[in-house]
């Protein structure tokens, strides 16, 4: 079979295989319909508090980072379950680096949340 090398259809294919990630992602995996579900919260939010275009942008930018980082993580997971499926230290460790960068992106997604939210719930 010949594979197809053209930039247009190339990148057409390579949307197709990402759209069919992201929606996998978003029907299969619960830490993923639960980060979406808070992601469409608090962009109702924005819009309920009528938050600035600079704070659309970290808080666009957050909610990407931790949807992002997850996805990485639920294929790092995937990926060593498949190596490994028993369980294994060194495959137990890998998954909780992989755990720990969630950690991280949520950590700072919170604390843009609060940095934008708080002086609205303030002003109550």
């Amino acid at each position: 079979m010949k594979t197809d090398n053209s930039f247009i259809t190339g990148r057409l294919k390579s949307f197709k295989f990402a759209f069919a990630g992201a929606y996998k992602l978003i029907t299969t995996e619960h830490s993923i319909m639960a980060q979406s579900s808070l992601g469409l919260i608090m962009t109702a939010a924005g819009f309920y508090f009528g938050i600035t275009k600079t704070e659309w942008l970290f808080q666009v930018f957050a909610i990407g980072l931790v949807l992002s980082i997850e996805g990485l993580n639920t294929a790092v997971e995937k990926i060593a379950d498949f190596i490994h499926p028993d369980f294994h230290t060194k495959i137990g460790f890998i998954k909780d680096i992989a755990a720990g960068a969630v950690f991280f992106a949520a950590l700072a997604a919170m604390t843009i949340a609060c940095i934008i939210y708080v002086p609205y719930l303030m002003a109550l």
